[in-house]
């Protein structure tokens, strides 16, 4: 992966286009919404992501949070990668690769609608979430303990999102047969310990900025770790 393909900068700077608030985040991924096939692996991840951006998007402008200039800072910044990762995909570019294997199997006829969004999870809170998290220290000038409440918020909606997903997704009751390889893929991936995994990684980001070399090696390292779990995920199966 080289620089020109891909950047830390690269979030930044498309936060910076957004101007802060999420509308024009929760606008972009509309307009995925409209273009996307419906089964698209990426347009499974973008429905049930745009319903929690559209309700962070209202708690922001009504409260829901002790600074929502941190918080939209946050938000902003971790779903911009998101969407720069598509966009990078778009133009014909290498994502990151914790997105690659989605961008790979969006149409893969072997693959569940609900592995594209558990996928999509992993890859957007295993690597996403830690880096927007520095990221977010960086441009507000804090630690990571001062945004701790703000990373658990948002922790706390995309466990609502897995919740919807289940809900949403689920092929049946048949799923939960021993025999279905599904049982086995879901019960090998964990919201929670993927949460704590990338806090974790965000900590030790932050003592590492005054080390560029190996905040960087650091980063490719969790990256093509994500993406491992990803693919994974993403395994086709078979009835």
């Amino acid at each position: 992966m080289t620089q020109t393909e891909w950047t830390p900068s690269a979030p930044v700077e498309h936060a910076r286009r957004f101007g802060g608030p999420l509308d024009s985040v929760v606008r972009r991924m509309r307009a995925l919404r409209a273009d996307l096939p419906a089964r698209d692996g990426i347009a499974v991840f973008n429905r049930v992501y745009l319903t929690v951006t559209e309700e962070i998007s209202r708690l922001i402008a009504h409260g829901g949070f002790a600074d929502p200039r941190a918080a939209a800072t946050l938000d902003v910044l971790f779903a911009g990668r998101y969407l720069a990762a598509v966009e990078a995909a778009s133009a014909g570019r290498r994502p990151p690769d914790c997105w690659r294997p989605l961008f790979q199997y969006r149409r893969h006829p072997g693959v569940r609608p609900l592995q594209f969004a558990l996928a999509g999870i992993n890859a957007h809170i295993g690597h996403d979430l830690t880096v927007a998290l520095v990221e977010s220290c960086r441009v507000l000038d804090c630690e990571p303990a001062f945004l701790e409440r703000d990373f658990d918020r948002v922790g706390d909606a995309l466990a609502v999102l897995e919740e919807r997903i289940r809900e949403e997704l689920m092929p049946g009751p048949d799923l939960f047969q021993v025999a279905d390889p599904m049982t086995h893929l879901l019960a090998s991936w964990s919201l929670d310990r993927a949460r704590d995994a990338s806090w974790s990684a965000a900590k030790v980001l932050w003592q590492l900025r005054e080390l560029p070399s190996l905040a960087e090696e650091f980063t490719e390292r969790l990256d093509a770790g994500v993406g491992l779990v990803t693919r994974c995920l993403l395994t086709p199966l078979t009835r």
